[in-house]
């Protein structure tokens, strides 16, 4: 008899997730609360209507479903929906999906020490309970769901007259037309909403504690920046080279369009935004930096280096999100900020932090992305082996090793092997250039 999984979410993650339990032959059911393209409530994930996309098609596509040639190399949301869509119906995915339900707990049996069984109770829209028994589940919903806001932190804030708001609530920037508005945080969702909220606000001000790099989605080529900068050569040589040589190199080449201590931008080791357009608007006065917010005063804002804003009309807080997961028992959810009790972010469970030797080095929810996924890939027999791709198919070897590390790779060969895999690798830069083909 086969096993029963659940899988808990139908985004990107679950829809794999389904078609990788099916390739396996074991038997997926997967409950997702929304409705296929609902609009999100409280307590589900949401997004701006003007968001595009951080990283390129040929970068998160899924690795045996190239995107269509004609697929911008950097989409809005509604495109990506549009290409799970097609992925699902590609595979016949959709018919192992509950949607409008609820996952309310994940607990283990019992009997788990010997069974190894997990009871899943649901909820339907209609208020229906219902206990599910599986022999595995796999958590697929994403950590964007419980927003972060530190409203309470701010002395003053319940005398301010004006709007506050998280950025999960924001959707365009029509309710802040010939406003006063401060952003705060400098996220890649803060970037993106201060520049929107710029066009139309009357004066808009981001507010941020530690500055960040500023990155583009395109190189100075012209061409992605993720798939110009993430190849196993680029791996292979940092790994080499003296740590202060290529941290000078990095530095050097992020201010080579704008110098960020000019701009009010620069700290070190801070983590890269990406947005396109937040230089010029600064260089352009449509968004002023501020420092730190330390509290507000009446209708106006306090910020830590001591001055103030005044007649602010919004705050819109881009504080991120609690990576909790309310249906999961407390043991795996145990860690410092929410930090998941996972084995390479993935499986249970971990011992107790306090018998583990690496119980005071805190784990951030990031990883080094060529050595992580080669280490998984490794594990499960299908990381590409250049030597060999060099010798038999030096075209498909060269692009490995040389070319960007986009997901085809972990394709060619061992479990779950496609063989469309060798020539989307060739191909790839032919789908990057394709939307340029336009005249």
């Amino acid at each position: 008899m086969s096993q029963r999984v659940a899988v808990i979410g139908a985004g990107p993650s679950g829809l794999t997730s389904i078609k990788s339990c099916l390739d396996e032959g074991l038997k997926p059911t997967c409950f997702e609360s929304m409705s296929l393209g609902e609009t999100p409530e409280p307590g589900r994930s949401s997004i701006y209507r003007s968001l595009v996309v951080n990283t390129s098609k040929e970068m998160m596509c899924f690795s045996d479903f190239p995107m269509p040639a004609d697929y911008p190399n950097y989409m809005l949301h509604s495109q990506l929906l549009q290409y799970l869509r097609l992925y699902a119906q590609h595979f016949d995915l959709l018919r192992h999906i509950t949607f409008q339900t609820s996952v309310l707990t994940v607990r283990q049996r019992p009997d788990f020490s010997h069974s190894g069984q997990w009871e899943v109770v649901t909820e339907n829209r209609e208020g229906q309970e219902q206990r599910h028994i599986f022999d595995g589940v796999l958590v697929c919903s994403g950590h964007y769901t419980q927003p972060v806001s530190p409203l309470d932190q701010f002395p003053g804030h319940e005398s301010f007259p004006g709007r506050c708001l998280h950025s999960w609530e924001y959707k365009d920037a029509d309710a802040f037309r010939g406003k006063r508005v401060v952003v705060v945080g400098i996220g890649n969702s803060g970037g993106d909403i201060a520049v929107e909220i710029s066009r139309a606000a009357e004066k808009t001000f981001l507010s941020t504690r530690k500055g960040a790099w500023v990155l583009s989605r395109m190189s100075s080529s012209g061409l992605p920046l993720d798939m110009t900068a993430i190849s196993r050569l680029t791996v292979l040589l940092t790994s080499l080279l003296p740590r202060a040589l290529v941290n000078w190199a990095a530095e050097r080449t992020l201010n080579h369009r704008y110098d960020h201590r000019l701009y009010g931008l620069q700290l070190l080791e801070q983590k890269p935004l990406i947005n396109d357009d937040l230089p010029g608007r600064i260089l352009q006065g449509a968004v002023v930096l501020k420092p730190d917010l330390r509290g507000f005063q009446g209708s106006g804002l306090l910020f830590q280096d001591g001055t103030t804003e005044e007649d602010i009309d919004a705050v819109v807080f881009c504080t991120g999100y609690n990576g909790t997961f309310s249906f999961l028992p407390p043991s795996l959810c145990s860690g410092p900020g929410g930090d998941l009790n996972l084995y390479r972010y993935l499986y249970n469970t971990l011992p107790p932090r306090k018998t583990m030797l690496a119980a005071s080095i805190p784990a951030a929810l990031h990883v080094d992305y060529i050595p992580y996924l080669d280490s998984l890939a490794e594990q499960v027999g299908v990381r590409p082996n250049i030597l060999g791709l060099l010798l038999r198919e030096p075209g498909v070897g060269l692009r490995v090793l040389l070319g960007p590390c986009t997901p085809y790779q972990y394709r060619l060969r061992g479990p779950g092997k496609w063989d469309g895999a060798r020539q989307a690798i060739l191909t790839q830069w032919e789908r990057v250039a394709q939307p340029f083909r336009t005249r």
